[in-house]
């Protein structure tokens, strides 16, 4: 395992030098060590779990990626429901992991606690912010891990590590006791090594605001696909159909033929191309992190890495107005999104635009790519939708990307039970079983 020097880490430099092994592939913090036990018995008896360092567990500091945070906050004196509810369930908790500082980036590089590794692509970021979470799932270091998500930050990992991950519809699973970046978008999610694991997972956090029904249409987002470098659509394409086609015929006769769709119309006057959603979900989630971090940000002029720190400065520039366009925007878009995926649908989407980026992309390169990756993840942020990554592809130098499968509102179970089934007809690269 390599651990990236923090010193020489950040978002624009792309910088990147190797330090001391770490046992754990740097995926945990050093702040605070414990064991949490679980329940002798329940659902997930005899299973171990990761906490994203976002999430409070009483006796101990959360410390949001951020060491200036770790020293203005106090000891954490409650214990967040959905780590409560894992441990009710008989799982066992065995530490914090590392993440982006306050959650705000999508590559995992901290620039004071460095990288955490990315076994299933060792010369790639692990994405993030739930880098660590990632990390010690990947590693197998633990059986699943608690993440979270607001622009993707569970499923980018997820496509860049090779897990199953899953962002659920907004509001479906506790997150009080966790720290928010952007609240009308974040989201608690988690990574495992296979479905049936993930599903199991959500039937111990999800409420009960389930939307009946089962999946029974396929739509394949065409401008979505487009926004991904060219050889990973034929690269998911061919893991879809298998080596005879049967597998893709199997999967027709769960959910039918694929119809394609332009899931932005370029020609729509209301809610237009996805370059217009991704301006929408970067003002709105700006607006809202500035709201929440603003006055912290100022009092303590936290010394954030140099990606971080320009989203920040970014973020303290929205204008009103600028947000209630936006907010219009959002609206339409989620009016959009509601009809496309009414009738039991899924739709189809790269879960990034490829492969985890490379250690010491130039800035400019890093900075194309992000824009890609956010503009595909905010398909299912804007309308506050479900989406579970199904790693099931590999590129040429057998790095992983992961297809997303996005459901309606509320049909993360049936959103899984697909993607369980599709695990069944199609190996799950890297295979991590």
């Amino acid at each position: 395992m390599v651990r990236v020097d923090a010193s020489a880490t950040s978002e624009s430099s792309g910088n990147v030098s190797s330090k001391e092994l770490d046992s754990r592939g740097g995926a945990f913090v050093q702040h605070c060590d414990f064991t949490l036990q679980g329940s002798a018995e329940g659902p997930l008896a005899g299973l171990t779990f990761a906490i994203k360092d976002l999430f409070d567990v009483k006796g101990f500091k959360t410390g949001f990626g951020n060491p200036t945070w770790l020293e203005t906050h106090e000891v954490a004196d409650r214990t967040a429901p959905a780590v409560q509810m894992l441990l009710d369930a008989g799982a066992t908790a065995i530490g914090k992991t590392e993440m982006d500082e306050l959650a705000y980036s999508l590559n995992g590089e901290n620039f004071h606690y460095g990288t955490p590794l990315n076994p299933a692509a060792p010369h790639r970021v692990p994405g993030g912010s739930s880098s660590g979470s990632a990390s010690a799932v990947a590693q197998k270091l633990c059986d699943f891990a608690l993440g979270s998500d607001t622009g993707g930050s569970v499923r980018v990992p997820s496509s860049y590590c090779g897990l199953c991950g899953i962002r659920p519809t907004h509001g479906r699973v506790d997150d009080d006791c966790g720290r928010h970046l952007a609240y009308s978008f974040d989201t608690v999610g988690w990574f495992t090594r296979d479905m049936e694991l993930l599903q199991k997972v959500g039937t111990v956090l999800l409420d009960s605001n389930r939307k009946e029904g089962s999946i029974r249409r396929w739509l394949v987002a065409t401008d979505a696909f487009e926004l991904a470098d060219k050889e990973v659509g034929s690269t998911i394409y061919k893991a879809l159909s298998g080596e005879d086609s049967s597998t893709f015929e199997k999967i027709t006769d769960l959910i039918g033929k694929p119809v394609e769709t332009t899931v932005a119309p370029e020609d729509s006057t209301v809610i237009g191309p996805l370059t217009t959603w991704w301006t929408t979900f970067r003002v709105l989630q700006a607006s809202e992190v500035w709201a929440t971090h603003g006055e912290w940000v100022t009092e303590f002029k936290p010394n954030f890495g140099p990606g971080i720190k320009d989203r920040f400065e970014m973020a303290s520039k929205i204008t009103p107005e600028e947000v209630k366009a936006a907010d219009a925007t959002r609206d339409a878009i989620t009016k959009h999104l509601d009809e496309l995926l009414s009738d039991g649908a899924v739709l189809m989407v790269p879960t990034t635009p490829g492969p985890g980026p490379i250690h010491n992309m130039p800035p400019k390169d890093l900075d194309d790519f992000r824009t890609r990756a956010l503009t595909l993840t905010c398909i299912s942020g804007l309308a506050r939708l479900p989406q579970v990554n199904v790693p099931i592809a590999m590129m040429e130098d057998g790095s992983p990307v992961g297809l997303g499968l996005i459901g309606a509102r509320g049909s993360d179970e049936a959103l899984l039970e697909l993607a369980v089934e599709i695990e069944k007809l199609v190996p799950l690269k890297p295979s991590r079983k």
